[in-house]
């Protein structure tokens, strides 16, 4: 039984570990679940071939304790299915919404024909990492990189480029700022600062009475990192300008997720006030 319980332990002990890795998914805990079953059930028909749960070696009520483990394991699998089964869900759902949302300002952007507008990216979802090019000398190639926030690395020129353009917007000039910020959007895509650049671009065009132009940019702030820094604030400033541009149903439904997703945070606050304006039932 010593045995038995050694080699549960050693191979619970990668699950526990990976459990503390944001980056694993559902699936693989799932997988790795499945594996720990089987050894599990090896181990089992191990102990009752031997003889060992039957000659006390084990303990009386060794098969019992084994039974209560496999109906556990049993358990947590299925409960993992359930949970990844409802994320699905919720991404599909978040993912339907936005394009909704999306469409919508398209047609009341001068200009914006809807059927040019691509399918919507999947709700936190990853972009496919691509086949790794052989690593070139940053020193020969002349390029050199300041450490970001949360220890990503910038290019220079990127940590340059955003610089500029925040610069600009504290002037004034915000035509020349949301330019700036759009070009550094699409230079930067995926970048440690994509996501506030488009909330700037989105308060550089409030700043030009774009309205239309601002909610896009603000959609496009939070579907960049649903949970990131700016993604309350721009979440907020999603469902005001629905609800200037006449679209109150979706302003309310956009406001009331601030509560729901960042409870008790400032943006949550002003988006009651907000639903309050708007008379939000």
């Amino acid at each position: 039984m010593m045995r038995l319980g050694l080699a549960l332990i050693l191979t619970l002990l990668p699950v526990l570990g990976h459990a503390q890795d944001r980056t694993q998914t559902l699936a693989d805990i799932r997988a790795e679940l499945s594996a720990l079953a089987a050894e599990f059930n090896a181990l089992k028909a191990e102990l009752v071939s031997s003889g060992a749960a039957t000659s006390g070696a084990a303990g009386g009520d060794a098969l019992t304790r084994m039974d209560t483990i496999e109906a556990t394991l049993a358990r947590l699998t299925a409960r993992t299915e359930e949970v990844e089964l409802k994320l699905n869900r919720v991404v599909s759902d978040g993912t339907n919404r936005i394009g909704d949302i999306e469409y919508r300002l398209c047609e009341a952007t001068e200009g914006c024909d809807p059927a040019t507008l691509g399918s919507t990216p999947a709700l936190g979802g990853e972009v496919a990492a691509a086949t790794p090019a052989p690593a070139a000398d940053p020193v020969a190639a002349g390029v050199t990189t300041a450490p970001a926030t949360g220890g990503a690395e910038l290019a220079v020129s990127e940590q340059q480029d955003f610089d500029r353009a925040k610069e600009v917007l504290g002037t004034g000039d915000f035509r020349t700022a949301a330019d700036l910020l759009a070009t550094f959007t699409q230079s930067y895509p995926g970048g440690p600062l994509t996501q506030e650049a488009h909330y700037l671009r989105g308060e550089a065009l409030t700043g030009l009475g774009d309205t239309a132009g601002a909610a896009r940019a603000y959609l496009d702030a939070f579907s960049a990192a649903p949970e990131g820094t700016f993604a309350a604030d721009a979440l907020l400033k999603l469902g005001e300008g629905l609800g200037k541009l006449g679209q109150v149903p979706e302003a309310c439904v956009t406001l009331g997720e601030v509560g729901l997703r960042f409870p008790g945070s400032m943006a949550a606050t002003q988006a009651t006030v907000a639903m309050q304006g708007f008379r939000c039932q």
